[in-house]
């Protein structure tokens, strides 16, 4: 085998001009050109070893891109399946993604704990899925929005996060399930007051408010004796939840609780 090999390329050289060889010797000597060491300046972006490595996708500015392709409320099956199909897009063409969830225009990607993909560089990662996703998008717009052309191509920003257990991966898929079913309640309420009971888009978000407000008389000192003036304070209202709170979720959500300044 190597014989012959060697034979090809003695062959290929004794053809080819003088001006061609020195073509590619010249070309040979540029990669290693003294401008080579701006590489040192690439930051080492290397995910950790033996880890979950997830890539979330969330589409950029989507209230407005819904509502200029006229996305039908609370939930447009055309898009939430359009979404689905980017998705496997993507688990098709890079084979080391085991699993991924979406909701709304939101995506999410887990690779292989021991994948070694492009030396588990996060930027590679990232980009590698994003660009996969968000054309996939476009290509197959027609397939789904048969009526409503695309008026400009939407955008996905990303980003990687790392787990470190099976436990953890599973309470942040966990996580994003819970999401789903807070925002996909509140928006079928929401588009509910809107369509159905006539209210506008701010008299159904104030009706969903959990805030209450007072308002109420109080007597000033007495320097200002006689005068009185109306103070408004807001205070939290009590809310019931139906929900877990062993799982990380909750306290994600609800920071405040533990906050020592509350």
């Amino acid at each position: 085998m190597w014989p012959s090999c060697n034979v090809k390329v003695r062959d290929f050289w004794a053809g080819t001009s003088v001006t061609l060889r020195r073509c590619l010797k010249v070309g040979a000597t540029m990669a290693k050109s003294k401008f080579e060491y701006v590489r040192n300046f690439e930051a080492d972006d290397t995910c950790l070893a033996h880890c979950w490595v997830v890539v979330r996708l969330d589409g950029r500015n989507f209230h407005r891109f819904a509502e200029k392709h006229n996305f039908a409320k609370p939930n447009d099956s055309r898009a939430l399946h359009l979404m689905t199909k980017c998705a496997q897009t993507v688990m098709k063409e890079l084979e080391d993604i085991v699993i991924a969830y979406g909701q709304s225009d939101e995506y999410s990607f887990v690779f292989k704990r021991k994948s070694n993909w492009f030396k588990r560089r996060a930027s590679k990662f990232m980009t590698h899925v994003a660009s996969q996703f968000a054309s996939s998008y476009v290509f197959y717009w027609r397939d789904y929005f048969e009526d409503q052309p695309l008026l400009y191509p939407p955008g996905f920003d990303g980003r990687v996060i790392v787990y470190p257990s099976n436990q953890t991966l599973k309470d942040y898929l966990s996580w994003r399930q819970a999401d789903c079913h807070i925002n996909n309640l509140y928006n079928t309420v929401f588009w509910a007051l809107v369509q159905q009971s006539g209210l506008t888009p701010v008299q159904a978000q104030e009706r969903l408010q959990v805030g209450e407000v007072t308002t109420k008389e109080v007597t000033l000192p007495a320097e200002m004796e006689g005068k009185k003036m109306a103070v408004t304070r807001t205070r939290t209202k009590p809310v019931p939840l139906y929900c877990d709170i062993i799982g990380d979720a909750f306290w994600k959500e609800h920071p405040e609780i533990l906050d020592e300044d509350s």
